[in-house]
């Protein structure tokens, strides 16, 4: 599951996942940008994919899509304004009112405004006509360049993703660059599961064939629906020989952050109790999580259900290593890792 520039919906997709028995794989669409021989520059997303512990560096992660995110709020009054000068108002409350709170508005929002103030039909409207790239009302943000936010996601643990390559001018040297740098995959398969065009681009550059729906919401009959991505089982399994070593070294920089303290958080002057809590925006994931016995003076890390054997065994040796407990806990049928620790 992804969005853009921010994971804050993943501690409820988790809880989500936890209940219907699905397996989550976290991650962020991340709104960067490829600059052309000529000057010009063209936006791409880059996906991020990440273990169920979420990135090993997440305030350097944050700190990014924070002022993404920034950006996207003066992108968004920018093109409110181009609006006005177009005849076609929209208010700024209406459009951050449809975003709801703490969402940073995108041009989603900003179509759904148009279409509630009566300027348009329908949505798809909205973007063909005012708020396509290019368009007269669209405003660039403040994006990355594509090469450091590959960079980025593969320095906080994850796996790297050029999401719908389709709405570029010209992929192949945009593939070709972000290779060099560390792209894992490119998505090339089709909402009924058939490869496009891209999939030669993947093979050339050797690197990992995805899908997805890319779903946002917009009311657009074509549009694919979330979830109905027919992607081929041997696509996961590719995936998921690439991922799992670099989500088990995103893990393990986890165990060492814990074991050094790094997110324990000492409340007891304000509360008179110990609390260890992980990163804001994955606290309540199911795989990480804040609890004290104060009766024995322990911080637990429960890391999630879906480590295999081999992960867990790779798991035990690194504990042993940084000298804290390791134990496995079946909880409503399912097998947790609780990784301890002694709190002075």
């Amino acid at each position: 599951m992804t969005d853009h520039d921010t994971m804050a919906g993943v501690p409820a997709a988790f809880e989500a996942a936890n209940r219907l028995g699905v397996r989550l794989i976290p991650g962020v669409e991340i709104s960067a940008k490829v600059i052309s021989k000529s000057g010009l520059e063209e936006p791409v997303h880059i996906l991020g994919y990440y273990s169920c512990c979420g990135p090993s560096r997440w305030q350097e992660l944050e700190a990014v899509l924070a002022r993404i995110r920034e950006g996207r709020h003066q992108r968004a009054q920018s093109m409110i304004s181009k609006l006005k000068s177009l005849k076609k108002p929209v208010t700024w409350e209406s459009v951050t009112m449809l975003a709801g709170a703490g969402v940073a508005p995108g041009r989603l929002h900003i179509a759904r405004a148009l279409l509630e103030a009566g300027h348009v039909c329908n949505l798809r409207e909205a973007f063909n006509k005012y708020l396509y790239d290019g368009g007269p009302a669209y405003s660039p943000g403040c994006e990355l360049p594509a090469e450091d936010a590959v960079r980025l996601i593969r320095d906080t643990g994850g796996v790297s993703a050029l999401a719908h390559p389709w709405s570029l001018k010209d992929a192949l040297p945009v593939v070709k660059k972000l290779k060099e740098v560390g792209l894992h995959a490119i998505e090339a398969y089709r909402g009924d599961g058939k490869v496009n065009v891209f999939a030669a681009l993947a093979d050339t550059y050797e690197i990992l064939k995805l899908g997805g729906s890319d779903f946002h919401g917009r009311g657009d009959p074509d549009e694919t629906k979330l979830g109905k991505v027919a992607l081929p089982l041997l696509a996961i399994r590719d995936f998921l020989e690439v991922a799992e070593p670099i989500w088990m070294s995103a893990v393990k920089e986890l165990l060492n952050c814990f074991a050094e303290e790094k997110f324990y958080i000492d409340s007891e002057r304000l509360t008179g109790t110990k609390f260890f809590t992980g990163p804001e925006s994955i606290r309540g994931d199911v795989s990480l999580g804040h609890i004290v016995d104060n009766e024995r003076s322990k911080a637990f890390l429960r890391l999630s259900t879906w480590l295999t054997e081999e992960n867990r065994q790779a798991l035990q040796d690194v504990v042993s290593k940084l000298q804290l407990d390791f134990q496995i806990v079946t909880q409503d049928e399912k097998i947790f890792c609780i990784v301890s620790k002694e709190i002075n």
